[in-house]
């Protein structure tokens, strides 16, 4: 089962971007709508305060780019320290990760994934050309929005597109 109108999915993190970069990055891709799949929608830190829901939901407004919280992906809090304890013991900060730990993903999947209605998700996003799944780590493979990227593709064969700082 595919969707009704073809398009595309992209993901893309907020570490490792400017926000001029980050922005233009989104029209380039000719992104029209932007899913939020964060829990917590802010991020410490002047340097990247433009992805601080507010201020990135007008600065989205501004360029014609619809957005959307999905909440129902973000990972919960145990998943999260499951990540952060798997960080520790391979000394990597989170911001320099460059893949997700097998009891992550197995939890993710489990957890979020198995209760996931990806044919509701297509019709909330019907109409969109070219649809971002945003979180913030680097590396799409650090990151959560990377396997609900790999599920919409298997399940609907959608064109997959990682937006990665240069």
């Amino acid at each position: 089962m595919s969707p009704s109108q073809p398009f595309r999915i992209l993901t893309i993190g907020a570490y490792g971007w400017t926000e001029a970069a980050f922005f233009a990055a989104l029209k380039e891709a000719g992104v029209d709508l932007f899913c939020d799949i964060r829990l917590r929608r802010g991020v410490r830190g002047r340097e990247y305060a433009f992805v601080n829901s507010r201020r990135l939901q007008a600065r989205l407004t501004e360029l014609g780019i619809r957005y959307l919280h999905v909440k129902e992906l973000a990972p919960g809090k145990t998943m999260r320290e499951r990540q952060a304890a798997a960080d520790r013991a391979r000394r990597t900060a989170k911001r320099e990760r460059s893949e997700l730990s097998e009891a992550f993903v197995a939890g993710y999947r489990e957890e979020c994934l198995a209760c996931f209605d990806a044919r509701r998700f297509i019709d909330q996003v019907s109409g969109a050309r070219s649809v971002a799944l945003f979180c913030v780590e680097r590396a799409p493979l650090a990151c959560h929005r990377s396997l609900v990227a790999e599920r919409l593709e298997r399940e609907f064969g959608l064109e997959i597109v990682h937006l990665t700082p240069e």
